[in-house]
């Protein structure tokens, strides 16, 4: 059984018998695996233990059966709960308040059982590898980001030299046309290498792709909040810069999608934020989006738009020594402004922190507009505009990882990045002022 179908049937099991006792080694046993094995498996696929997983179906599952009607201490006691406090105890520690507050903010609650994605094993991946001209049996492993964290999507390396990447074909045809472009426009890009039919990618289940790797690592966080921080910083910026050069020069012969920024934050993600700023008590105060409402819609028709990266987290900005030499994944690449860029930069890197850095990181962003003013000359809006960017970028965030149960953390890492954000919504203005 290939590693989709087996998490899937773990999962059909789980919710089957979500008022039994269901074990790891029950699931393990059902799969023919170790249970040391499924239990990496099951987090690699769902994005948490499997404990954790069953706890939550429980406690979605019961509050459901509780909105339907029935007698709350009957439902909780058929989901394995003791008592009804071990329940709304469990409850507050998943989704940061009482049941009845949860439901007084979102009016319902439908269990929807996630999706399995679909992954590959070793075996199938040699088997793709076998369309190209390249060394056999070269290792294949995951690509971790600096802290570990694994990257998402469907990319492995390939011995030292090569990098193999699977997806839908819109996204990677898209993102082989600016590679290709930026390339005739001088910039360092991975160009596919050739299958032995001679085309630019293979398709099977999936599209495939090859290419060389960059030259170039992502710089490490003990250089993002050193004592080079600001030098670091400004490199960044004046890499965008000159990235957004090449990108308005190609945009009319990329089909990329034109996103109107304001309006998203407006129909969907400040209308979330609001909701979970109750639900988890984030203390933002109807000033701040009233501010943001009035003080960006006023600014953001007059913000420069074009072609940009739309995904310049650090772990896709790679530097040789001291200077940027590539940049990778333009799956998103997008018409929109290009201040996003600028800012998104700017909050990967405050995500990838620690709570120290957090002092440090006011220094590091002025440190990227500065370097992107220098070489794209930001606008007078843009530079007005730029706290409103970096919490827009926070609330799509914040929006986007709450709805999804396996990014919790990150959830809670946008919202306090937010409240950090806009405590020091003065001192951001600040840095062109001085």
């Amino acid at each position: 059984m290939q590693y989709p179908e087996v998490i899937k049937s773990a999962l059909d099991y789980i919710e089957q018998n979500l008022k039994t006792n269901i074990t790891a080694e029950e699931l393990a046993r059902m799969a023919n695996y170790s249970t040391y094995h499924f239990y990496r498996l099951f987090s690699s696929v769902m994005g948490s233990s499997i404990a954790s997983y069953i706890l939550k179906r429980r406690l979605d599952h019961a509050l459901a059966e509780i909105t339907a009607g029935r007698k709350a201490i009957d439902v909780v006691l058929e989901y394995g709960f003791d008592t009804y406090a071990g329940f709304y105890k469990a409850f507050i520690k998943m989704y940061g308040c009482s049941p009845r507050k949860y439901l007084s903010i979102y009016k319902e609650h439908k269990p929807a059982k996630p999706e399995v994605v679909n992954l590959y094993t070793e075996k199938e991946l040699r088997k793709v590898l076998e369309n190209w001209d390249i060394e056999e049996n070269l290792p294949i492993s995951d690509i971790y980001l600096m802290d570990g964290s694994k990257i998402s999507g469907k990319v492995w390396k390939v011995g030292a030299d090569y990098i193999l990447k699977s997806g839908s074909r819109e996204k990677l045809m898209k993102n082989l046309k600016i590679s290709k472009a930026l390339h005739d426009q001088g910039f360092t890009s991975s160009l596919p290498i050739l299958t032995k039919t001679g085309q630019e990618y293979f398709e099977g289940a999936d599209v495939f792709i090859l290419t060389r790797g960059l030259k170039g690592k992502p710089l490490p966080n003990a250089d993002r909040f050193g004592c080079n921080r600001v030098k670091f910083a400004e490199q960044y910026g004046i890499s965008i810069a000159r990235l957004h050069k090449a990108l308005k020069a190609i945009q009319n012969d990329i089909l990329a999608d034109e996103v109107n920024l304001y309006r998203n934050i407006m129909d969907w993600a400040l209308p979330n934020v609001k909701r979970q700023n109750i639900q988890w008590n984030m203390g933002l105060d109807e000033g701040f989006f009233n501010d943001y409402i009035e003080s960006f819609g006023m600014l953001y028709d007059k913000l420069p738009k074009q072609l940009i990266h739309r995904d310049p987290n650090p772990s896709n900005i790679l530097f040789d020594g001291d200077e940027v030499s590539g940049f990778i994944d333009f799956d998103l690449s997008e018409i929109n402004i290009r201040l996003w860029d600028v800012c998104y930069c700017a909050t990967g890197i405050l995500s990838e922190g620690s709570d120290e850095a957090y002092d440090k990181w006011l220094e590091i962003l002025g440190g990227i507009l500065n370097g992107y003013d220098s070489e794209g000359k930001l606008t007078f809006e843009e530079k007005q505009a730029v706290f409103y960017v970096i919490c827009s970028i926070q609330m799509i965030c914040i929006a986007f990882f709450g709805c999804h149960d396996t990014y919790k953390e990150l959830a809670k890492t946008n919202r306090q990045m937010l409240q950090f954000i806009i405590r020091n919504k003065e001192k951001i203005e600040n840095i062109f002022r001085s």
